[in-house]
């Protein structure tokens, strides 16, 4: 089979496709030095002891404040919702999604991709696009920088002197800057007025709500600011509790850093910016404060939400309350992965940390009488990898991989065993065993039989489990400050040297990560793009025959790569344009296998640290792309003739009887030539492409769009028109599987044979569908057609809006679409589903390079076209 190898990627460009995970790794690594640092001398044991000497008191309102807070990340969403959507999503789902939505992203950190999936399939589920869901996740946002400006704004004017970490020259001047963030507030609430409007700054615009919605905001954002903080606060020491106002100032700054870390909880960060702002260095009743902190505020709802989504995978909690509360079956099918992902996660964590700490004594002794040393020995050491393969498992589980699913079941138990055999630690088996049971019940969701190893993982996520191994080491070296390290001590082996057992558990580590990250440089092999065979383009043909859409007849171009299911049942067609690579619709054939194939799609776009984008995708296939994270971007609609109601009878329709009779008396004759006698016309249907082509002064589209060639017109009937016996316009017949959808590809057409040509062509067209019996007829896609343009829609939105309205000097968009709309179609949205953020821009270059060759061939052949006249009105003949 011919092959050619794929141009090899530059290395700087290799190097920026890792920078985020590269940045978080020196973050983290960064954070936990300056956390040593701050505290060198302290004992694991002291901290223990100062947990153990916390009052209860100070833990219920901890629980209390919690749960007050929660409720108000709740109120976020409730408000954002009724501001964006008003009446759309009901009070109780939006309420459900703002507190499973913080419990998630405050506990894993990156709150886009963890608290905003959940909110994709929470509101997408109440018929909310992928714009307003932007739009409620920002108003989110906002109501804490509201809060956050007005605390510090007022710590300034009140006491100034309180805040020593933002004390400028005097305090009169730190009272001036209090008093402006202040007044921006209130000008904030006036320029909002009583309906609300839109702040536009250079580019950004940024729909600001009415100012009743602003003060709500603002007021649950506060609420929620001082909940939280007060929850770390009643836990502090009686001494370490300092002003409210420097308190408060120090607490909101260090959430801040935390969340714009990129480090997964904002963990290291969060510490040591507090630490550092109220100049608690060194004390260990400080650093159990902390701890408390994480495991009630992040850990304990995070825990929550797991055990009721556990409930509703074992059926504990069914029916209209699951229904009512969080969600559809298929709903709550598509949260487990990643739920389930993080659960084995933290599993490995946990029998990492462990590892790098001190057993109980008092279990130990027991064991010493129950078990040789060699066993406890090596049980600890085996727990530390089974820890690490849990991180690694936990990347297949997200990918909903079968085969990772039974792996961590298995390591899962394994790892109780070791935990149990190692140290008689009952608690971490607990965990495990629950986090197994977890994974038991959620069965279903784990579903892909894919050929793809689990242990294949990218980059970004051997990034985090370094990550977790640079925290796993910097706690056992603190655990173990206490002792005097030497060559001799990795050779020790007794009951008490528990010491050793970490170094030697921590080389066993480093050694495995390194294989691991040598697994993954080299199982990235360079692609190789297949020319398309002849026994290939019959597999093509027999799959399109299955498919009721007749765009995947593009298939056949030949522009494009194949990704084929096992049993070549389905398959998936492509193309490569800078970083991206171009999936031309959804997957083709078999519908139980195209899920797999879009994942597989975007693991082989990672595998080469490129992007998976997917263009022309349908509205039925939605949520597969929002699982995969991924932005919306509606490209048009495409436009379907009824023909069981399509008829040339009423007024509606006069043009067109007057073309059908007019193209009569002009002697144009009107012929479906076969496939097979295709060839024999070819060399006229070139000359009637090239005049056509010189006319439009414009080169060929490509991808997604056919061109003239000969291989590909020959797979199709061809309708003509002829004018005294020669060829004056022509298309390319397009059919579906079950006798479902004709349409036509290219129509071209000799310029000055006649006025109404293509409209006689159209509607011979139309009549000849309708008479072979198919039930639809596909006029293809009007671009940028059916955007919204409100206020509250998105940036890519109203600017499609304004191209479709206003872009006729680069494409005639309105006017296509006018003239579908004459055929009184029933018009489809169709999509493009591509990686978020500064992406975007990118994507749609690499598209438009597909499609049109570069947005300069675009725009210069866009600006090149003939004036369009309008047409007469010619009056019906008699």
């Amino acid at each position: 089979m011919d092959q050619r190898v794929i141009e090899e990627r530059s290395p700087r460009w290799r190097l920026s496709a890792y920078l985020g995970s590269i940045a978080a790794v020196a973050v983290t690594v960064g954070a936990l030095w300056l956390f040593h640092q701050m505290t060198a001398g302290l004992r694991l044991d002291d901290i223990k002891a100062a947990i153990s000497a916390m009052p209860g008191t100070s833990i219920v309102v901890a629980l209390l404040a919690t749960a007050v807070s929660y409720c108000a990340l709740a109120t976020y969403d409730i408000v954002a919702c009724r501001i964006v959507a008003p009446g759309k999503v009901p009070w109780h789902s939006a309420a459900l999604s703002g507190m499973s939505g913080y419990a998630f992203s405050n506990f894993l950190g990156f709150h886009l991709f963890t608290g905003g999936a959940v909110r994709f399939r929470t509101y997408s589920r109440s018929g909310l696009d992928a714009g307003e869901i932007s739009q409620v996740v920002l108003l989110t946002w906002m109501g804490l920088w509201l809060a956050f400006t007005a605390l510090v704004g007022l710590a300034l004017v009140i006491d100034p002197d309180g805040v020593p970490v933002m004390k400028m020259l005097y305090p009169a001047a730190d009272r001036l800057v209090g008093v402006a963030l202040l007044g921006a507030l209130v000008g904030l609430y006036f320029l909002a007025g009583p309906e609300g409007r839109e702040i536009r700054f250079f580019e950004w615009r940024f729909p600001l709500p009415r100012r009743s919605m602003v003060l709500v905001q603002l007021l649950v954002g506060i609420i929620d600011l001082m909940a939280s903080a007060a929850v770390l606060y009643v836990l502090l020491p009686a001494d370490a509790q300092s002003g409210p106002a420097l308190f408060l100032t120090v607490y909101m700054s260090a959430v801040i850093l935390g969340s714009i870390s990129h480090v997964p909880g904002g963990i290291g960060v969060f510490e040591a910016t507090l630490i550092a702002g109220l100049g608690l260095q060194g004390r260990a009743d400080i650093l159990a404060s902390l701890l408390a902190y994480r495991l009630i505020y992040y850990f304990l709802p995070f825990f929550i939400a797991v055990v009721v989504l556990a409930a509703i995978e074992a059926g504990v909690i069914r029916g209209k309350l699951a229904a009512r509360f969080v969600g559809s079956a298929k709903a709550i099918k598509a949260i487990v992965p990643p739920v389930a992902a993080a659960v084995v996660f933290i599993s490995g964590v946990v029998l990492l940390f462990s590892g790098a700490t001190p057993g109980v004594p008092d279990r130990l002794d027991m064991l010493e009488g129950w078990l040789p040393l060699t066993v406890v020995e090596s049980s600890h050491f085996l727990g530390s990898l089974t820890g690490l393969a849990l991180l690694v498992i936990a990347h297949g589980l997200q990918r909903r991989l079968f085969s990772a699913w039974a792996a961590a079941v298995a390591v899962l138990f394994a790892g109780a065993v070791f935990s149990l055999i190692k140290g008689l630690d009952w608690e971490e088996a607990t965990t495990l065993a629950f986090s197994a049971m977890f994974l038991l019940l959620s069965r279903q969701a784990f579903y892909r039989r894919s050929p793809q190893r689990f242990g294949r993982i990218s980059w970004h996520w051997l990034a985090l489990v370094v990550l977790t191994l640079v925290a796993t080491t910097w706690l056992g070296f603190f655990s173990y400050s206490h002792v005097e390290y030497s060559n001799e001590l990795f050779w020790e082996f007794a009951w008490e040297g528990e010491a050793p057992r970490f170094l030697r558990a921590t080389v066993g580590l480093l050694i495995a990560v390194a294989a691991l990250g040598v697994a993954v440089a080299i199982n990235r092999p360079p692609v190789r793009a297949r020319k398309q065979p002849a026994t290939e383009s019959d597999a093509v043909e027999a799959v399109i025959a299955t498919s009721h859409d007749t765009q995947t007849n593009i298939a056949l171009l030949g522009d494009k790569e194949f990704l084929w299911s096992p049993d070549r049942k389905a398959f998936l067609m492509y193309a490569r344009a800078g970083r991206s690579l171009v999936a031309m619709g959804d997957p083709v054939g078999d519908l139980e296998q195209a899920e797999d194939l879009v994942w597989q799609f975007r693991d082989m776009a990672d595998r080469e640290a490129g992007r998976a984008v997917f263009y022309g995708v349908h509205p039925d296939n939605l949520p597969l792309y929002l699982d995969m994270g991924y932005a919306l971007l509606k490209l048009g609609e495409v436009a379907r003739v009824d023909l069981t109601r399509f008829t040339l009878e009423g007024g509606k329709n006069q043009d067109f009887r007057y073309a059908d009779r007019r193209a009569a008396k002009e002697g144009l004759v009107f012929e479906i030539v076969p496939r097979a006698g295709v060839p024999a016309i070819m060399d006229e249907l070139r000359q009637v492409s090239d005049v056509w082509l010189a006319e439009k002064s414009g080169g060929e589209k490509s991808f997604s769009l056919g061109y003239f060639d000969p291989a590909y017109l020959s797979h199709f009937d061809c309708a003509v028109m002829r004018h005294e016996g020669h060829i004056v316009a022509f298309a390319n017949i397009w059919r579906s599987g079950g006798m479902n959808e004709m349409s036509v590809d290219l129509m071209r057409y000799r310029p000055g044979v006649s006025k109404i040509l293509m409209d006689a062509l159209f509607v011979r067209i139309l009549l000849y569908a309708q008479s072979e019996g198919y039930r639809w007829f596909n006029l293809g896609a009007a671009p940028l057609s059916g955007l919204s343009d409100h206020a509250l829609a998105s940036r890519w939105n109203r600017m499609g809006t304004f191209l479709f309205r206003h872009g006729d000097d680069f494409y005639n968009f309105e006017g296509l679409r006018s003239f579908k709309q004459k055929f009184s179609p029933v018009w489809t949205p169709q999509y493009l589903a591509c990686p978020g953020g500064l992406n975007i821009p990118q994507v749609l270059l690499d598209v438009n390079a597909l499609i049109s060759g570069g947005i300069g061939k675009f725009i210069g052949s866009g600006s090149r076209k003939p004036k369009r006249r309008p047409k007469p009105k010619v009056a019906e003949p008699a």
